[in-house]
């Protein structure tokens, strides 16, 4: 365990080193990166430190307890059973901290969320995920864009597009991919019955064209004219982008971008992803199966979590977690349920790495 916690102390001090190498702080990408890597590694050197000390006092104890004066004992006995079980303790915080994390965990989102099925109550509840979760991105201190934002009749949202960048988003947000279901009174109910209805969020990492192996040159790029509501622009210019990748037919597009400019950025990001996905699986299929297992693919037909306005309840199917706070989680408050699935996704790996 200590030769992994010094091995990635030596990581933090290179990075260390290199955040204020000329080279490094005058390029913003590789200084972005770096500079998160480095953050993302602090939490482990804090703990290795505490660690180290911890064992040095140990070893200090029990030398005492070779000391022929009985009150040199009686101390080093007492600071030792205050001492090893802290050492339990922080050896299993250890344990949790040096999982390995999947490498999109550090990466900026693009986040989706489009109303399902419901009719105008759909749109409604996609506008309460909306507002959900822009009091969790505050709360995070994240940075939010809008790319596309595309309203509802009656209120609420029918789709709407944003770009979140932070410390650690995917890492906190790629469980919240799927079909979250509502069930309560709609406003648009006149005889007071409970309706269920639904609307989905995909969240997808924001890739670089280095984090993936592909070659411009197997890209294949046309525009075309967006069709639908969004305005005047519509139908007039070449805005909407689709992207094909030659050597798998892999094809990606976007429209959702108000110019064509913001479009490429969302249709090679969708590439990226489905390339990186369709790699991944190529020599690791058995872990990309256990991920998606746990945390969905994005796939919309799967429900993952039910708001009960009825009973102020929600449930995550995924890890049959029920919360009879509703209220507050609809008003941000969704740290729990992350955690939640944070720790069970943990577990999983820790019981794949024993198996």
């Amino acid at each position: 365990m200590l030769d992994k916690l010094e091995a990635i102390h030596e990581r933090y001090i290179h990075l260390e080193e290199q955040l204020s190498d000329p080279s490094v702080t005058s390029d913003m990408n590789k200084y972005k990166k770096v500079s998160k890597e480095y953050k993302a590694l602090k939490e482990v050197v804090d703990i290795y430190h505490a660690y180290k000390d911890l064992l040095g006092n140990i070893e200090t104890s029990r030398e005492m307890l070779k000391e022929e004066d009985p009150e040199m004992q009686e101390m080093a006995k007492m600071e030792l059973s205050d001492l090893e079980p802290r050492q339990v303790e922080l050896e299993e915080e250890i344990k949790v901290l040096l999982i390995p994390k999947d490498p999109e965990d550090s990466k900026d989102v693009i986040f989706e969320i489009r109303s399902g099925t419901g009719g105008d109550e759909a749109s409604i509840f996609a506008g309460d995920l909306y507002k959900m979760y822009s009091k969790y991105f505050e709360s995070q201190g994240w940075k939010v864009e809008a790319v596309s934002i595309n309203e509802g009749t009656v209120g609420g949202y029918n789709k709407i597009v944003l770009e979140i960048y932070g410390n650690d988003v995917y890492g906190r947000l790629k469980f919240e991919s799927g079909a979250h279901r509502v069930q309560r009174v709609p406003k648009t109910e006149s005889q007071g019955r409970v309706h269920t209805s639904a609307a989905t969020v995909v969240v997808m990492p924001k890739f670089e064209m280095e984090d993936v192996n592909i070659n411009k040159a197997d890209l294949k790029t046309d525009t075309f004219r967006a069709s639908g509501a969004g305005g005047q622009h519509v139908n007039k210019t070449e805005s909407g982008v689709r992207f094909t990748h030659l050597p798998t037919g892999i094809v990606s597009e976007s429209t959702d971008g108000r110019s064509q400019h913001k479009n490429r950025d969302i249709a090679l990001q969708r590439l990226y992803v489905k390339i990186y996905d369709s790699q991944r699986a190529a020599h690791d299929n058995k872990v990309a199966s256990a991920r998606k297992s746990l945390v969905g693919s994005g796939d919309r037909s799967g429900k993952i979590r039910t708001y009960n306005y009825p009973q102020n309840r929600v449930t995550d199917h995924r890890i049959n977690l029920t919360l009879y706070n509703l209220d507050k989680i609809v008003g941000g408050d969704i740290e729990e349920i992350i955690q939640a699935l944070q720790v069970y996704e943990n577990a999983e790996k820790m019981k794949a790495g024993d198996a």
